[in-house]
């Protein structure tokens, strides 16, 4: 073989080992994930586990699903229950009434060993320190990691929660977080986060059959991938259309766990039982043709 050939033989050779293996149709072979793996939010350099605990099932006027059924011990015992099985990013609000819930939680698992991510609906200045402040009294915790500007509609909320937003960027700086962004809930809002070099985390709804979501799931996508691509962190929710879609359950799951661009997803958990389903459920779907 003259030199020339051995050396094309020997690239050609070597590319086809570094492509990832195929199926027989030509997709790429599904990886599997887990609700426990260890992830990267975005360019925050806050790790997470790929699914989060959510606190706030039909949260609204500081109750939720979890904090009525559970109380703050049934709670604690849950977020426990998670963290033990590997899943330690937990979500809350201020709307859902379970601060104190995660509080609880915090009693069992050391502070640093889990993400707690909060929600707020403060606009000015003065407001989001007075929830800041009252936020981690609540909380039992001196930092929060992430937090959210709650259900953002007004394309023009930047403007709205300038004082809010000029807030938390100096708690960031001062170490009270370490990371700030939104969560949308009208496509418009959605897109002005998308152009928004503030927004750290996106908290966005997302499923395969657009249920409850901010636009159809084609333009919500497109977003989002802008998102991923200039380093945001993108985290879904509706994952299972706030319990719509819970009959197809490995469907929306597939779906999310498929779509690169998502960093992670919370999922409003209840009880052991539903813990468990998911657990086991998530590296199926992963899996699913």
């Amino acid at each position: 073989m003259e030199r020339r050939d051995f050396i094309k033989s020997s690239l050609l050779t070597a590319a086809v080992f570094t492509l990832k293996p195929l199926a027989l149709d030509g997709r790429t072979t599904p990886v599997k994930k887990y609700a426990t793996d260890r992830v990267m939010l975005g360019n925050t350099g806050i790790t997470v586990s790929r699914m989060a605990i959510g606190t706030g099932t039909n949260g609204y006027n500081n109750a939720s699903n979890q904090t009525r059924k559970l109380g703050i011990k049934g709670m604690g015992d849950l977020l426990q229950s998670a963290y033990e099985k590997g899943v330690f990013f937990w979500d809350t609000a201020d709307q859902y009434g379970s601060h104190p819930h995660i509080k609880e939680g915090l009693t069992r698992v050391s502070r640093e060993k889990v993400v707690i991510l909060t929600k707020t609906h403060a606009s000015t200045e003065k407001e989001m320190q007075a929830d800041l402040d009252r936020f981690r009294k609540e909380l039992g915790t001196e930092h929060i990691d992430v937090i959210l500007l709650h259900c953002m509609e007004d394309k023009e909320w930047p403007e709205k929660k300038k004082g809010a937003m000029e807030y938390l960027m100096k708690a960031r700086q001062d170490g009270i977080i370490k990371a700030h962004g939104v969560s949308c809930h009208t496509f418009a809002a959605l897109k002005t986060a998308e152009a928004s070099e503030w927004v750290q985390v996106d908290l966005a709804r997302i499923n395969p059959a657009g249920v409850i979501m901010d636009s159809d799931v084609m333009s919500v996508t497109t977003v989002l991938k802008n998102m991923k691509k200039s380093g945001k962190g993108v985290m879904g929710m509706k994952i299972l259309g706030a319990g719509q879609l819970v009959n197809r359950k490995d469907e929306c799951l597939k779906y999310a766990l498929s779509q690169e661009y998502l960093d992670c997803f919370t999922i409003g958990i209840e009880n052991h039982d539903q813990l468990a389903d998911l657990l086991k459920r998530i590296p199926e779907a992963s899996m699913m043709a």
